[in-house]
């Protein structure tokens, strides 16, 4: 006994890949990267770390997502009772001046670097 092979259907190719499109629309959605509220640029996985707004030791419990190298600059900059009391949002954080000069000098920067942050004088004593 032969069996004889199955002839392809005459299915117009369109038909079959529209059919198709339709299944699948809907349940793959490409992951959205994150962008800093900061320095307003994407944040890749490796650079990505929650600040609290207010520190954890002041009962902060809301975080926000920034580049690593943004939190570093905030935590070199600001003290967790100044960051609690006056900057405990990321609006009062880009009025300071010096957080206004790190983020048009981060801007210009590859989103990938991350550069050491250094503590201020005044915070050093």
């Amino acid at each position: 006994m032969r069996i004889e092979p199955r002839q392809p259907q005459a299915v117009d190719f369109q038909a079959r890949m529209a059919r198709k499109q339709r299944n699948n629309e809907g349940w793959y959605r490409p992951a959205e990267i994150p962008l800093c509220p900061l320095c307003e640029r994407p944040i890749p996985a490796s650079q990505s770390d929650d600040h609290h707004l207010v520190p954890r030791v002041k009962g902060g419990k809301e975080t926000s997502e920034l580049h690593r190298i943004c939190h570093r600059q905030i935590h070199a900059l600001f003290s967790e009772a100044e960051l609690a009391q006056q900057y405990s949002t990321v609006e009062a954080l880009l009025l300071v001046p010096a957080i206004q000069k790190f983020v048009a000098w981060v801007k210009s920067k590859p989103v990938e670097f991350c550069d050491g942050a250094k503590l201020s004088n005044r915070l050093r004593r």
